[in-house]
């Protein structure tokens, strides 16, 4: 850890590549936040996927989490201190990337996902998760709304579970995420890893012509409706958590013991 000239603190690595064959593993590990979307986690996971994306002897990136928590959604300590003009439009730009790479993601959720976090989830082609890991789109209980992450999350999941989730902040588990069409296979939680393999593997044997082009005709229309709705959905997310309501709530939590 060390900090800038500035007195901001800069953590260490945030987060990991790896190369094993045709799989690239990128892992997030920034325990002191719970994988909270800070700027140097945003910038770093971009950087990682980007080099996935530049190597030409991957065919499948797997993303992965350290700790008990895939991601907490926005760095709220930051943003009740700086705001989030910057952070949603960095947050907007990883979704998309991730949507449009070329190669298939496969994102792995042990334990908790929560509010931006679920972005990144549902950019994500397939989606592993344990049974028991849980989910919540938790913007509704901060005076926020899911602006920036409905931008990939809505289009996954049905109009119903859509608004349920998003409306009552509840929590839902990884089991039951798949019929709401977040998660792709939801298996206990000692499988995970010989399940996630299996995926891995499984997409690999593709050809990089036919995994560059078949994702992208999976990805057309969600890439079209980031694109058309990217700068509303930023602006709105900004102004929600640059509003009073909003400062209050994050205040109220960054302040609970032990949260």
């Amino acid at each position: 850890m060390a900090t800038t000239p500035a007195g901001d603190v800069v953590h260490d690595e945030l987060v990991h590549h790896r190369v094993d064959g045709p799989v690239a593993t990128i892992t997030l590990d920034s325990p002191h936040n719970r994988n909270a979307l800070s700027r140097q986690l945003v910038t770093e996971l971009a950087d990682r996927l980007a080099r996935a994306e530049a190597d030409d002897d991957v065919r499948v990136v797997r993303l992965v989490s350290s700790g008990r928590v895939f991601c907490s959604g926005a760095d709220l300590a930051e943003a009740a201190a700086e705001g989030m003009s910057a952070g949603t439009r960095a947050i907007v730009d990883l979704q998309r990337f991730v949507v449009g790479m070329s190669k298939p993601v496969v994102t792995v959720v042990r334990g908790a996902a929560r509010a931006g976090g679920i972005g990144i989830v549902a950019a994500s082609d397939v989606v592993v998760a344990a049974e028991d890991a849980t989910f919540a789109l938790t913007e509704v209980k901060l005076g926020l709304a899911p602006a920036i992450i409905s931008l990939t999350v809505f289009p996954r999941l049905t109009s119903r579970a859509a608004a349920y989730a998003a409306l009552s902040g509840a929590v839902f588990t990884g089991a039951e995420a798949v019929p709401m069409g977040l998660v792709t296979r939801a298996v206990p939680a000692d499988d995970l890893d010989a399940t996630v393999d299996a995926v891995c593997a499984e997409l690999a044997t593709g050809s990089p012509q036919g995994l560059r082009e078949t994702k992208a005709l999976l990805a057309r229309d969600l890439l079209a409706r980031i694109e058309a709705d990217a700068d509303e959905m930023a602006e709105l997310s900004a102004r929600l958590f640059g509003s009073d309501a909003a400062r209050e709530a994050m205040h109220a939590f960054l302040a609970r013991p032990g949260r």
